[in-house]
């Protein structure tokens, strides 16, 4: 296949699920991290015989966003696919909230869209590729979620962003699309009471990371080019 997808925040988590996930459907994935370098998945992805290779840059730092990509894709031309993946959460009650848990949440997850895309689609535009975005989103971004005003404003805004672009990029072949996945076993969920959250969910049980892999990896394919615009949820029939 030899189409490069560049996967931010691929250390761990939903990220790391679905670099390795879409390396072993062919693609040659380019592997974002920031502080923690994605040991796991480069030792994997050598282990599997896969081609890939590492990015290191702050996607709240627009400058150096600008700069790492525009070098990487000088260098190994202009990917196929981008994955929006990375993102933090800094839960609190809105009356106790800091000014640097709303800012840090709304500047690295939404921030980072622009941060990422702005430097990457014009050249996907000059080269003629018929490419795919795709964003992660939450549930949280649909209903919003107690305690999670930021990170709510933050998907819901990515979810917004989405829409927008896929109909400026649609005359290109050019899809948009967002994943807004549930309660995934992460890191980011080891720390929830497992017993009182299974009740709110339908199928009674936690989503894995390879469930929401494995829509990134429809999204990228050809049998996805018809679909843009849209909003899929992984969730297992919840919705806060």
């Amino acid at each position: 296949m030899n189409k490069q997808v560049l996967v931010t925040g691929a250390s761990r988590g939903i990220g790391k699920a679905t670099a390795i996930y879409l390396a072993q459907n062919g693609y040659e994935v380019v592997l974002h991290y920031n502080s923690t370098k994605p040991e796991g998945v480069m030792e994997e992805l050598k282990n599997n015989g896969k081609t890939f290779r590492t990015l290191q840059f702050d996607i709240r730092d627009r400058e150096q966003c600008k700069k790492v990509l525009t070098e990487d894709i000088e260098s190994f031309g202009m990917y196929y696919g981008i994955v929006l993946n990375a993102g933090i959460a800094k839960d609190n009650v809105f009356p106790a909230m800091e000014d640097n848990e709303w800012d840090d949440v709304l500047n690295t997850n939404l921030g980072g869209f622009y941060n990422v895309l702005r430097p990457l689609v014009m050249p996907m535009i000059e080269k003629r590729i018929k490419g795919r975005i795709v964003t992660i989103s939450s549930v949280s971004g649909l209903c919003g979620n107690r305690g999670q005003v930021n990170y709510s404003a933050s998907k819901a805004g990515i979810i917004g962003a989405t829409k927008a672009l896929s109909l400026e990029l649609a005359k290109r072949s050019i899809t948009v699309n967002c994943i807004a996945p549930g309660v995934i076993e992460t890191d980011m969920t080891k720390d929830l009471p497992f017993d009182e959250v299974r009740k709110l969910i339908p199928m009674k049980r936690f989503g894995k990371a390879k469930e929401v892999a494995s829509l990134v990896n429809y999204l990228l394919s050809e049998d996805a080019s018809y679909i843009t615009g849209q909003v899929i949820s992984v969730n297992g029939g919840l919705y806060l």
